[in-house]
């Protein structure tokens, strides 16, 4: 069945249908029949011949026809045998809030088993189990038994909203209307055993009606397909906000490099957002009312945040937040502060704007006046109104929302005192202007706004594959962990500049390929199950002569002789400017992602790396790059040479082609450090790791 007819169904069976508010089958009764579904209800109980006043069923068979969907609120022991009566009856769809499945443990998830068995047999799709079911307040459809819909209407709106969580969807869902905030749709899942996510975004991108979305995730079926979705939407031009859990570094403590610790699950869901354009919240409420504020405002912007406020204190606490969260201020025009200074003093008569700060009398309003001038400058984007408690309050709060409005821009007015604003809040409700009780809540939605606007005005320039470039498929390459010269020559084959090496079995050996070298050299330990040998004392560097050579390895010989070592790594010492790491590894969900950072050994400690989905071209590359704090350090700062930003952005691209090309072989791959020469010099990859899987495994 079509997402279509489920989320507008003609016709919906209840099981469990009852009169009784106090169980679930009996409030969803309630439900549709209060907010005026205008579809046929089939009440489904067997032993009621009506519910209230609606002809019931003793069993699903006994419909005079098969309904588009069916809400199933029914005991979870007995759930798996209706599911299996309606698919029989040729129901279209099955809402099921009934609890008790994989959330639940092994017996639940063989349940949950056999409910994908009778879906995939009957063709008969599912919502849930263990969700709140469905509101489409436009088609008067609240299939959903949570209390929050026993209220005289359902606020109707143009924002999607897909949940996984059915008690969090119905809170969102009350919370917004409260705001004066409506829904499109409100759909929650639960455990996605059939229809999931995407399935619900993909039409809601479809719709003309629904202007944004809103989501809220704690684990995907299908990362490919989610990405697809947010490129859609994207390209369809309505924004995507999610809120996501797991954010933690919880489920990566155990990994073996760098790289697969800094891009842990979150980093990696992080990056895949960003690049497509969706915007992550913290909050629920927060991402709803950013939705709201997109929505309303759909023309694209740019310029920066104008403040208005009847304080000067708010002014100046305002600017500091709008700043920290780097947000730009509006640079106001040579007219628009002219403007102001006919209305107000010197110091006020530009952005941030105090109202208190008046040239004219005070019986001439200007609250109006100064905030049309302010909003409609053309370099302001976003208008902060912060109001403290000010003569004529709710008056003059009233000027200021008809100004917003008419400005047509996403402003965020924030009535900061209790009770002595409830009138001005009248107001602004009054005219459909949305605020806020605290500043800080407004400048979390402004934040978010504007980071909207900053990644839909990111041009992402596609990743074209440099020419050359061998397929890592076709290499002859061995599972497990590889050594450093292994994965110098993968490396090699994509066209990375690495740092020369002659291998040693003995200390003899390792001082006659000094001398064949040339020193100063480094000398590392070559085993596959050391990590990081710098750890255990594999490596020492500047060793100026053969003799210091043998030394050194007799000492690594003797140290480590427990450690499963393959020999000895003799390799000329490389010098430059700056240490960067490049790594890549495989996520389940989203394939092979890309990392870039400055630290070498302290890369950890520092947490300063750049993150996108694979492959990357090396534009996208230098654009990682400038986003490090430490970026400044690769472009000469405090008097320091300039480096060649431009040859390890190369690097980044070509190992974005080699993670790509590995597929599922790839479990993490790490150059770390690659040592940057000055500007036009190179770049030198001098170590490497790596861990491969078996060709015939897949972990995507």
């Amino acid at each position: 069945m079509e997402i279509e007819r489920i989320l507008h169904p003609r016709s919906v069976a209840v099981f469990g249908a009852s009169d009784s508010q106090d169980k679930f089958g009996g409030r969803i009764m309630h439900f549709l029949v209060r907010h005026g579904f205008e579809g046929e209800i089939l009440p489904i109980n067997l032993r009621r011949d009506t519910v209230l006043g609606r002809r019931a069923y003793p069993r699903i068979a006994a419909a005079p026809a098969p309904p588009d969907v069916a809400i199933l609120a029914v005991p979870g022991g007995s759930l798996v045998e209706t599911v299996r009566e309606a698919a029989a009856a040729g129901v279209g769809c099955c809402v099921i809030i009934s609890t008790g499945f994989a959330e639940a443990g092994a017996d639940g998830a063989s349940r949950q088993a056999e409910l994908v068995a009778i879906a995939r047999a009957s063709g008969t799709r599912l919502v849930g189990p263990n969700c709140m079911g469905l509101i489409v307040p436009h088609h008067r459809l609240a299939l959903c038994s949570s209390v929050v819909l026993d209220t005289d209407r359902l606020v109707d709106g143009v924002i999607g909203l897909v949940s996984q969580s059915g008690a969090l969807m119905v809170s969102i869902v009350d919370r917004a209307a409260a705001d004066g905030i409506g829904f499109r749709y409100g759909v929650s899942l639960g455990n996605q055993v059939d229809l999931e996510i995407c399935d619900f975004l993909d039409y809601m991108l479809a719709e003309p009606m629904t202007a944004a979305l809103c989501v809220y995730v704690e684990g995907l079926l299908d990362g490919a397909r989610f990405r697809r979705s947010l490129s859609a939407a994207r390209a369809a031009g309505k924004p995507v906000l999610i809120v996501k859990t797991g954010r933690t570094q919880a489920g990566v403590r155990s990994a073996r490099s760098h790289t697969a610790s800094l891009a842990g699950a979150w980093e990696v869901f992080e990056a895949v957002c960003r690049e497509e354009g969706a915007v992550l919240a913290q909050d629920p409420d927060d991402m709803v009312r950013a939705a709201h504020f997109l929505a309303r405002h759909r023309a694209p912007r740019r310029g920066g945040a104008a403040i208005l406020s009847s304080s000067g204190g708010g002014c100046g606490i305002a600017s500091d937040r709008v700043s920290e969260l780097g947000v730009p201020m509006a640079t106001l025009t040579a007219h628009s502060r002219g403007r102001l200074a006919d209305l107000l003093l010197p110091p006020q008569a530009d952005n941030p704007v105090d109202l208190g700060g008046r040239r004219v009398p005070e019986d001439v309003e200007i609250a109006g006046d100064v905030a049309r001038i302010l909003l409609d400058d053309p370099g302001t984007a976003y208008g902060l109104v912060i109001l403290t408690s000010m003569p004529f309050f709710a008056r003059r709060t009233r000027l200021i929302g008809e100004a917003a409005l008419a400005a047509d821009k996403p402003v965020m007015i924030a009535l900061t005192p209790g009770a002595a604003a409830d009138a001005p809040r009248r107001a602004l409700r009054e005219l459909g202007q949305f605020s806020f009780d605290r500043t800080e809540d407004a400048l979390r939605v402004l934040a978010l706004v504007a980071r909207h606007d900053a990644l839909r005005a990111t041009v992402i320039s596609p990743a074209t594959r440099p020419a050359g470039l061998p397929d890592a498929r076709v290499l002859a390459l061995p599972e497990g962990a590889l050594t450093e010269g292994e994965v110098k020559r993968l490396l090699g084959a994509y066209g990375v500049a690495v740092a020369p090496e002659r291998l040693a079995t003995t200390p003899e050996a390792a001082a006659t390929a000094a001398a064949e070298l040339g020193v100063p050299v480094a000398l590392k330990v070559v085993s596959r199950r050391i990590s990081h040998k710098s750890d255990v004392g594999g490596v020492r560097l500047d060793l100026g002569s053969p003799a210091e050579v043998a030394a050194a390895a007799r000492e690594m010989l003797a140290s480590l002789r427990d450690s499963g070592l393959d020999g000895l790594s003799v390799q000329p010492m490389v010098r430059g400017g700056a240490e960067v790491i490049v790594g890549a590894r495989r996520d389940p969900h989203f394939g092979a992602v890309v990392m870039v950072g400055l630290g070498g050994i302290v890369v950890e400690l520092l947490n300063d790396v750049a993150l996108a989905p694979a492959p990357v071209s090396a534009d996208r590359a230098r654009a990682m790059l400038a986003t490090l704090r430490t970026f400044s350090l690769l472009t000469g700062a405090r008097g320091r040479p300039a480096l060649d930003v431009a040859a390890v952005a190369d690097t980044v691209c070509r190992v974005s082609w080699l993670a790509a090309d590995l597929g599922p072989r790839l479990g993490d791959l790490e150059i770390n450090p690659l040592i940057v020469r000055r500007e036009a010099e190179g770049a030198v990859a001098v170590d490497g790791r790596a861990t491969l899987h078996a060709k015939e495994e897949s972990r995507s």
